[in-house]
């Protein structure tokens, strides 16, 4: 496994936009699969968004067209740009990881309220 580390949760006013981070610890990053899932409180953890390592990504219906994930294999890093953010975003959100098995950040809390 690869370690994860995410950051650039907060708390943002309704309609706001974040940016979240990832930084992956391997040389190899541009192989990985990269995602991002998140849990609101009292609910199962779910998908947001996935890029391969080939750049093709797939998005929850609920968040297409506002958040959009981005890699850069270079800064072994992969972001989550998140805009018209609303109080249903508000969750823990964690960075995954897949090559060969599966890996997961601790997570970073978006708080979304004014």
């Amino acid at each position: 496994q690869v370690q994860l580390v995410e950051s650039g949760g907060g708390l943002v006013q309704p309609g706001g936009s974040l940016r979240l981070s990832c930084a992956i610890s391997t040389n190899f990053f541009s192989l990985y699969t990269m995602g991002w899932y998140r849990q609101a409180p009292g609910k199962q953890r779910e998908l947001v968004a996935t890029i391969t390592s080939g750049g093709r990504t797939n998005y929850a219906d609920s968040v297409k067209d506002r958040l959009t994930i981005t890699r850069d294999n270079a800064k072994k890093t992969v972001y989550l740009h998140m805009n018209s953010l609303n109080a249903e975003d508000t969750a823990v959100y964690y960075c995954y990881a897949n090559r060969w098995g599966d890996s997961w950040g601790k997570g970073t809390l978006v708080t979304v309220s004014s």
